[in-house]
């Protein structure tokens, strides 16, 4: 069981992140910020589709700490767990005529993404440490954590015009500039926007969020991490996003959130089946996820939990995005009594599933998928959880 989702965690992490900024650069910190991962309820791969998703933040976070200095060189170092190296990284303020970009280690293309994109100037050099929660690799979103929490300290050092959407929006800029990934706005947005005791329904084309309560103590939101990583900087997601383009563009549509199933099946011989079952899945999802938005606000778990498995299967025949290691923590899940319903989350291609159960069925849960899958499998026992925020406390 992991113990960071909590109060407890931020302030472990924040102690942390201050001692090695005393540690590194002397003094203490002015500013300390988080930012928190997030869990995709349902709705997977239709947010760059214009589509509906229905994420909740996450107690997870991504804690920065540091001060604003002089001259334009910034210097920020991580202590979160990562296979690039160097830890710490050195860059220049972009200009006009020298903008920031790409480079090594890759963690930090998401520190400079945020900056170059950063929404007020002048910015002011700095220095920080950064430490996190989120499990890299685990599709719960541990990059726009990371960008959230950048834009936030920056935030503190030369503030912008506190337009939460357009923050959001930045964030994910700098996703699609400096990481390589061509992201919807999801992930961003509920870092952003979050709410502590509710999911978020997003329309991801109207950038319109509507809460939707998740805080009954009879529920458990378990998450499972395969332990499997996976990166999405390869070809597999943006091959996805592409097909999907085409599928639209064959339907004569700006995107799939105007399509129909009707519309499909007419236009079925018209396109090759891959590009068929990518369209099949997203817009039946789209209807999926407006469906379970309805089933949570009427407290229909049974319902919303069926959505759940449906959305699992439609990724893993249609998508393609699932592994045999998600297959068999949804299947194992979906065993015990209490569990209302499992799928996989984020990108796909290893990281976690989420599912939602009674709450005493939580133990017993843990201890089949235990003995069903043998890999080694992190638990997260998660609530919904508040946006990025600033942190008070700063004495380590």
């Amino acid at each position: 069981m992991d113990g960071e989702g909590s109060a407890a965690g931020v302030g472990a992490l924040l102690a942390a992140a201050l001692r090695v900024y005393e540690r590194s650069y002397g003094g203490e910190a002015q500013v300390a910020v988080c930012a928190p991962g997030r869990v995709n309820l349902i709705g997977e791969h239709t947010d760059y589709n214009q589509g509906l998703v229905l994420p909740m933040a996450l107690p997870l976070v991504t804690v920065i700490v540091g001060s604003s200095t002089s001259g334009q060189s910034c210097s920020v170092e991580t202590i979160t767990d990562s296979a690039d190296e160097p830890r710490r990284v050195d860059f220049d303020l972009p200009t006009e005529s020298s903008p920031l970009t790409r480079g090594r280690p890759a963690w930090a293309n998401y520190v400079k993404g945020v900056v170059q994109h950063y929404r007020a100037q002048p910015l002011p050099a700095f220095k920080a440490v950064i430490a996190s929660s989120v499990p890299l690799g685990g599709g719960l979103s541990s990059s726009a954590s990371l960008e959230v929490a950048v834009y936030t300290f920056l935030q503190q050092l030369c503030p912008d015009d506190g337009d939460k959407v357009a923050k959001a929006v930045a964030c994910q800029q700098a996703e699609h500039t400096h990481a390589g990934v061509p992201c919807g706005i999801m992930d961003q947005f509920v870092s952003v926007l979050g709410k502590e005791g509710h999911a978020l329904l997003i329309d991801c084309r109207s950038l319109e969020a509507t809460p939707v309560p998740l805080a009954d103590p009879a529920l458990v939101i378990l998450i499972t991490n395969s332990n499997v990583r996976h990166s999405l900087t390869g070809s597999e997601y943006p091959s996805r996003r592409k097909q999907c383009e085409n599928a639209a563009a064959i339907l004569g549509k700006s995107s799939l959130r105007d399509a129909t199933m009707q519309n499909l099946e007419d236009a079925k011989d018209r396109m090759d089946s891959v590009t068929y079952q990518r369209a099949h899945h997203v817009i039946e999802e789209i209807a999926r996820t407006a469906q379970a938005a309805d089933a949570l606000k009427r407290g229909a778990y049974a319902e919303f939990g069926r959505l759940m498995v449906e959305s699992h299967n439609s990724l893993r025949d249609l998508y393609e995005v699932s592994c045999p290691e998600l297959d068999v923590l949804v299947a194992a899940a979906m065993e015990v009594d209490g569990v209302f319903g499992s799928r996989m989350t984020g990108g796909g291609f290893g990281g976690c599933t989420v599912t939602l159960l009674q709450a005493d069925a939580t133990e017993r849960t843990i201890k089949h998928i235990q003995e069903k899958y043998s890999g080694r499998p992190t638990f997260y026992i998660t609530t919904p959880s508040e946006g990025a925020r600033v942190l008070s406390g700063m004495k380590s």
